[in-house]
Protein backbone atom coordinates (compact mmCIF):
# COMPACT_ATOMS: atom_id res chain seq x y z
CA UNK A 1 0.00 0.00 0.00
CA UNK A 2 1.42 3.30 -1.13
CA UNK A 3 0.46 6.19 1.19
CA UNK A 4 0.41 10.11 0.54
CA UNK A 5 -0.50 12.40 3.60
CA UNK A 6 -1.55 15.79 2.07
CA UNK A 7 -1.11 19.01 4.27
CA UNK A 8 -2.80 22.37 2.55
CA UNK A 9 -5.82 22.88 0.43
CA UNK A 10 -9.30 22.54 0.96
CA UNK A 11 -11.29 21.04 -1.84
CA UNK A 12 -8.51 18.82 -3.28
CA UNK A 13 -11.24 15.77 -4.46
CA UNK A 14 -9.61 16.25 -7.91
CA UNK A 15 -6.43 16.19 -6.56
CA UNK A 16 -6.88 12.67 -4.89
CA UNK A 17 -8.57 11.29 -7.70
CA UNK A 18 -5.49 11.79 -9.98
CA UNK A 19 -3.17 10.78 -7.55
CA UNK A 20 -5.22 7.47 -6.92
CA UNK A 21 -5.10 6.99 -10.77
CA UNK A 22 -1.34 7.41 -10.76
CA UNK A 23 -1.16 4.90 -8.01
CA UNK A 24 -1.24 5.95 -4.44
CA UNK A 25 -3.89 3.63 -2.56
CA UNK A 26 -4.26 5.97 0.17
CA UNK A 27 -4.53 10.28 0.17
CA UNK A 28 -5.13 11.33 3.58
CA UNK A 29 -5.80 15.33 4.27
CA UNK A 30 -5.57 17.38 6.66
CA UNK A 31 -6.02 21.18 5.78
CA UNK A 32 -4.01 23.46 7.62
CA UNK A 33 -5.68 26.21 7.95
CA UNK A 34 -6.25 26.18 12.24
CA UNK A 35 -3.43 27.17 14.37
CA UNK A 36 -4.56 24.27 16.46
CA UNK A 37 -3.23 21.63 13.53
CA UNK A 38 0.63 21.58 14.77
CA UNK A 39 -0.64 18.88 17.00
CA UNK A 40 -1.38 16.72 14.67
CA UNK A 41 0.68 13.59 14.24
CA UNK A 42 1.94 12.03 11.01
CA UNK A 43 0.20 8.97 10.85
CA UNK A 44 1.99 5.52 11.08
CA UNK A 45 1.59 4.46 7.35
CA UNK A 46 2.23 7.29 5.14
CA UNK A 47 4.69 7.06 2.88
CA UNK A 48 5.38 10.77 1.56
CA UNK A 49 4.29 14.30 2.42
CA UNK A 50 3.00 16.56 0.09
CA UNK A 51 2.45 20.62 1.47
CA UNK A 52 0.35 22.40 -0.88
CA UNK A 53 2.42 26.08 -0.05
CA UNK A 54 -0.75 27.97 -0.85
CA UNK A 55 -2.98 27.32 1.43
CA UNK A 56 -1.09 26.34 4.95
CA UNK A 57 -0.04 27.66 7.80
CA UNK A 58 3.65 28.76 7.93
CA UNK A 59 4.19 26.78 11.06
CA UNK A 60 1.98 23.81 10.78
CA UNK A 61 4.75 23.28 7.49
CA UNK A 62 7.76 23.66 9.63
CA UNK A 63 6.38 21.20 12.29
CA UNK A 64 5.82 18.75 9.40
CA UNK A 65 8.79 19.19 7.70
CA UNK A 66 10.74 18.47 11.23
CA UNK A 67 8.68 15.25 11.90
CA UNK A 68 8.77 13.85 8.71
CA UNK A 69 12.57 14.16 8.75
CA UNK A 70 12.82 12.81 12.11
CA UNK A 71 11.02 9.68 10.04
CA UNK A 72 12.80 10.12 6.87
CA UNK A 73 10.17 10.73 5.20
CA UNK A 74 10.21 12.07 1.96
CA UNK A 75 8.53 15.32 1.86
CA UNK A 76 7.32 17.51 -1.43
CA UNK A 77 5.82 21.53 -2.26
CA UNK A 78 3.65 22.63 -4.54
CA UNK A 79 1.10 24.85 -5.07
CA UNK A 80 -2.59 22.78 -5.39
CA UNK A 81 -2.50 22.89 -9.22
CA UNK A 82 -2.23 19.09 -10.68
CA UNK A 83 0.80 20.29 -12.71
CA UNK A 84 2.59 21.95 -10.05
CA UNK A 85 1.90 18.52 -7.63
CA UNK A 86 3.12 16.33 -11.00
CA UNK A 87 5.92 18.17 -11.39
CA UNK A 88 6.92 17.61 -7.37
CA UNK A 89 5.97 13.87 -7.73
CA UNK A 90 5.88 12.57 -10.98
CA UNK A 91 9.08 10.77 -11.20
CA UNK A 92 8.52 9.28 -7.71
CA UNK A 93 5.08 8.20 -8.13
CA UNK A 94 3.63 4.62 -7.94
CA UNK A 95 2.90 2.91 -11.15
CA UNK A 96 0.01 4.49 -12.96
CA UNK A 97 -3.50 2.62 -13.47
CA UNK A 98 -4.35 3.56 -16.03
CA UNK A 99 -5.14 1.26 -19.17
CA UNK A 100 -2.09 1.98 -21.41
CA UNK A 101 -5.26 2.08 -24.70
CA UNK A 102 -7.16 4.89 -22.76
CA UNK A 103 -4.90 7.56 -24.16
CA UNK A 104 -3.96 9.42 -21.05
Amino acid sequence: MVSLLIVGGDNIQKLKKKLSDHGFDEVIHVNGRKTNMVRIAIPVNVDSILILTDFINHNLSNVIKKRASERSIPIYFAKRSWSSVYEQLGGKMPAARIPPDCGA
